[in-house]
């Protein structure tokens, strides 16, 4: 009498056999394959960039001539003359004193106020909190463009209409939603044993604010500092309508010199990317707690 024997699997092999072919193709493309095409993606990504500093470097004539990929075959035509133009012209100059003088104060103000807001609504009990908070997420719907009429008429009648007092007051407005909402969200999964802990050694609210939560909140709050600073930085909308006409911030300014004189590329190129390479900076000199902020989001 003869048996037969049927061949076995493995546990390893019968998940295998159950993957797709997709995920095989993912599990196996993983490593150099992946890095390689990251770093292409990066590359494209940084054209632009790149392109533009590039020409900034250019003199104009070999701009109206070639593009600026020419300059790798001829090296000679990068000048820094631009960059000289761009210091000798007042107007671009004033403009980003104007814009730091918007974006530091907006910036600020909405980290500070989000701050204080998000652990009102995360640890503090008041009448109508939840219904406030349901408030305030509804604002964040609200599209800047709506306001925009409005807003210019209440500036107007209280006289800081055309003022930088007027564009920050806006992005402080539209900004506090979206940092409350944040703030609380990212503050109410502080373990409540820390705070009362931190209440039976004698802490009250703003010894616990500034000496518990605001620590553990570091990296969120980081996060909604450069998100503050890059979408103010970045605004043309807002600031075409309510900044000052005579001293406008970067963007207004770049668009004018557009305007007004359309070969005008000594000014405009390396404007513009000294308008681009500042956020730049911002953003690499807290990468580090923007990234720490947005895996702490996603694991809680």
């Amino acid at each position: 009498m003869t048996t037969t024997t049927t061949p076995t699997t493995t546990g390893a092999e019968a998940v295998k056999a159950k993957q797709s072919l997709p995920a095989r193709i993912a599990a196996r493309a993983g490593g150099g394959a992946v890095r390689v095409f990251l770093l292409v993606v990066a590359l494209f990504w940084l054209m632009p960039t790149i392109g533009l500093l590039v020409s900034s470097l250019r003199d104009p004539t070999d701009i109206a001539e070639s593009g600026w990929w020419e300059v790798f075959s001829a090296p000679s035509q990068l000048t820094v003359d631009n960059y000289s133009s761009l210091l000798d012209n007042n107007i671009i100059i004033d403009s980003l004193f104007s814009t730091v003088m918007i974006t530091v104060p907006a910036t600020v103000l909405v980290v500070v106020i989000g701050s204080l807001a998000g652990y009102a609504f995360a640890w503090m009990d008041f009448p109508g909190r939840d219904w406030w908070f349901l408030v305030v997420v509804g604002l964040l719907v609200v599209p800047v463009q709506v306001a925009l009429v409005p807003v210019s008429e209440l500036f107007g009648k209280i006289g800081i209409f055309e003022t930088t007092a007027g564009v920050v007051l806006f992005h402080v407005a539209f900004g506090l939603p979206f940092a409350i909402f944040l703030l609380r969200n990212f503050f109410a999964e502080i373990p409540r044993e820390l705070l009362e802990a931190a209440r039976l050694d004698g802490a009250g609210e703003i010894r616990l604010f500034t000496r518990v939560v605001m620590p553990l909140g570091g990296p969120a709050i980081a996060s909604l500092g450069i998100f503050q600073f890059l979408w103010v930085w970045n605004d043309m909308l807002v600031a075409l309508i309510f900044a000052d006409s005579a001293n406008p911030p970067i963007t207004v300014a770049l668009q004018r010199q557009v305007r007004q004189f359309g070969n005008n590329i000594d000014i405009l190129a390396p404007g513009a990317f000294i308008s681009m390479v500042i956020p730049l900076i911002v953003f690499f000199a807290f990468q580090r707690q923007f990234v720490s902020g947005v895996m702490a989001g996603a694991v809680k």
